[in-house]
C-alpha cells in the first residue's frame, strides 16, 4: 500500500476476493494467474496495433496455458533460447510463427533452431551473423539498433544492439553471406513511460532504410520492440496513446507507405494476469529510536522480484483487507534469504496497516511478468517460486 493507491484501481473486489479464496491452506509465497486478462491485453493490443504484427515474448512468462490463449488468437512469438522454441513447437506452434530474437546465441543452439525450422533471426554483430551463415544459410535476418532506454523503468540499452554505422556494414555483408536483410529492430526498454523514445529510434530506421538502398538493399521490417507499460504504482499514459503516437512517428518518416512493422509485447501481457501471495515472516526494528519497521517476506529478489533492484519496478502491494482505511506506517520491505542484497523496497517507502502481524499475507499486483522466470534455483535452499492458475 502507498499513498492513495486503491486496490481497485488494479482490480475489482469480486476478482481480489476469488484470489483470497484460492489462496487459503496454500503454502506461500506462489503466483496465482487469471488467465482471463491475457486474453483481454493481447485483444487490446490488436485493437490498437492494427498495423503490426504482435510477437509475445515468451520469456516474460512462458506458462503453457498463456501460451495456449495467445496462439489460439493468433499471436506469434519470439524466443531468447532454443528452450522456449522447443516448449513452443510442443505446444504445436509452427516454426513460421517464431522469431529468434536474443541476438546473443551459440552456434549450435543456431543450427538446432534452423533444423527446427526457424528462419528468422535478429543479430547486432560481425560474429553473429557469421553464425548464423554458416548454420542457418537463406535466413531472414533483422539488425538491432543500439537505443537509449531513458524513460523506462527497466532500461536494455548498452548489452543489446549496435550503432548504425556498424549495422549498415552488417546489412551490407549479408548478400555475400547468402542471408537475406529483412529489416531492423529496437527496443526502448522496458516499462518505458516516454514516448518520444520510439520517434529517436524509428527516424535511425528511416536513415538506414535509405542508407541501405542506395546500395541496392531493400530492408521490409521493423521490429519496435515492447516496453508498452502495465500498471505499477506510477502512472503511464494509456495504450492507445503509444499507439498513435507511434503511428504519427512512422508516418512522419515513411509516409503512407509502411514496412512491416512487428511489436514485441511481454510484460504489458503477462503483468496484469498475476499475483504474488506472500507472508510476513518477521517484523523488526533496527534501533530503539529507528524511526522504521523492516517487515520481511517469505519472496525477496532471489525468489521472484529481481525488478526490485535500484527499487526499478514499484508493485501494487495490498493487505488482506485492502478496503478498510486504518491508520499506517511506513515500513522497510526486504526478503527471507541471507544475502544483505536482498531488500527489495527501503527508500521508497510502503505503508501497511499498524496492527500488522507477523503471519499474515500480502498481494503484490502485477506480478505476472518477469517474476517466476526470474527466480533462482535454490539459493539459501528456497524452492523456485510456483504458479497456479485460477479456475
Amino acid at each position: 500500500m502507498n499513498g492513495d493507491q486503491k486496490i481497485n484501481d488494479y482490480m475489482g473486489e469480486e476478482e481480489f476476493e476469488k484470489i483470497k479464496e484460492f489462496s487459503k491452506n496454500k503454502k506461500t509465497p506462489f503466483l496465482v494467474l487469471n488467465l482471463e486478462r491475457v486474453g483481454k491485453k493481447y485483444d487490446e493490443l490488436k485493437k490498437n496495433f492494427e498495423f503490426a504484427k504482435i510477437h509475445y515474448a515468451v520469456k516474460a512468462n512462458p506458462n503453457e496455458k498463456i501460451i495456449e490463449i495467445l496462439d489460439k488468437k493468433g499471436s506469434n512469438f519470439d524466443i531468447a533460447t532454443i528452450y522456449e522454441m522447443d516448449q513452443l513447437l510442443s505446444q504445436g506452434i509452427s516454426p513460421e510463427r517464431i522469431s529468434y530474437g536474443n541476438t546473443i546465441k551459440k552456434e549450435e543452439d543456431i543450427e538446432y533452431a534452423y533444423k527446427k525450422g526457424i528462419r528468422l533471426f535478429a543479430t547486432d554483430s560481425k560474429s553473429d551473423l557469421e553464425k548464423i551463415a554458416r548454420k542457418a544459410p537463406g535466413s531472414r535476418v533483422f539488425f538491432r539498433l543500439l537505443t537509449e532506454s531513458s524513460g523506462a523503468d527497466w532500461p536494455l540499452s548498452r548489452k543489446f544492439g549496435a550503432h548504425p554505422d556498424i549495422i549498415y556494414k552488417l546489412i551490407l555483408d549479408t548478400k555475400k553471406l547468402g542471408l537475406t536483410a529483412y529489416g531492423l529492430s529496437f527496443h526502448v526498454g522496458s516499462q518505458q513511460r516516454d514516448i518520444g523514445q520510439w520517434d529517436n529510434a524509428i527516424a535511425q530506421c528511416k536513415y538506414l532504410f535509405d542508407a541501405v538502398k542506395e546500395k541496392g538493399i531493400e530492408l521490409k521490417m521493423i521490429n519496435i520492440g515492447g516496453g508498452f507499460p502495465a500498471r505499477y504504482l506510477r502512472p503511464t499514459h494509456d495504450l492507445k496513446t503509444y499507439a498513435e503516437e507511434i503511428m504519427r512517428f512512422l508516418r512522419e518518416d515513411f509516409g503512407e507507405k509502411l514496412p512491416e512493422i512487428i511489436i514485441e509485447p511481454g510484460r504489458y501481457i503477462a503483468a496484469e494476469c498475476g499475483t504474488i501471495v506472500t507472508q510476513i515472516i518477521m517484523l523488526s526494528r533496527k534501533a530503539r529510536l529507528n524511526q522504521y519497521k523492516w517487515a520481511y517476506l517469505d519472496i525477496g529478489k532471489f525468489g521472484g522480484l529481481v525488478e526490485t533492484i535500484d527499487e526499478s519496478i514499484k508493485y501494487p502491494i495490498f493487505t488482506s483487507d485492502p478496503y478498510t482505511k486504518k491508520k499506517t506506517k511506513e515500513v522497510i520491505l526486504a526478503g527471507p534469504t541471507c544475502d544483505s542484497m536482498d531488500i527489495l523496497y527501503e527508500n521508497f517507502k510502503y505503508s501497511l496497516p499498524e496492527d500488522i502481524k507477523e503471519g499474515d499475507k500480502l498481494y503484490i499486483l502485477s506480478a505476472g511478468a518477469y517474476t517466476q522466470t526470474y527466480c533462482s534455483i535454490y539459493f539459501n535452499g528456497f524452492p523456485p517460486l510456483i504458479s497456479y492458475v485460477l479456475e
